[in-house]
């Protein structure tokens, strides 16, 4: 995905084509250059989740997070944010609802890691004890 229109016709498309998604929303775009940009994209989630992309591309570099949000509130999330470097897939880690910080199934190709989060989430059913994991 080298451009911006290519990147979110990816998101947009994939996301609706998902047996867990109910709509899709573009909220930002930010062209910036031709090789800088940034998006942000919700999905409405057939279990009233909402998924949240963001996506910040500079050169060849790119900054990701999948957000699920839970009555309009963080619950768990997947990036690469540099700031857990002892995590064993650094940068790419995972924030479980209890605030545990763990590895990700994530590369930082959006190609391959929009297609794994949706899996994730389809496969995804929350324990009645309240512990809510998903990695």
């Amino acid at each position: 995905m080298s451009s911006l229109s290519d990147l979110l016709a990816f998101v947009v498309t994939t996301l609706q084509e998902s047996n867990v998604c109910r709509s899709v929303r573009v909220l930002e775009t930010h062209p910036f250059s031709t090789r800088q940009f940034a998006l942000k994209a919700r999905a409405d989630l057939l279990s009233n989740d909402t998924l949240q992309i963001r996506v910040y591309r500079n050169g060849e570099h790119y900054d990701y997070s999948f957000q699920l949000l839970r009555a309009n509130q963080p619950f768990l999330r997947w990036d690469n944010k540099e700031h857990f470097p002892d995590v064993a897939t650094f940068p790419h880690h995972f924030h479980s609802p209890s605030g545990e910080v763990l590895p990700s199934p994530l590369r930082g190709d959006l190609i391959l890691d929009l297609p794994t989060i949706l899996e994730l989430l389809e496969s995804y059913e929350p324990e009645p004890s309240g512990s809510d994991e998903l990695e």
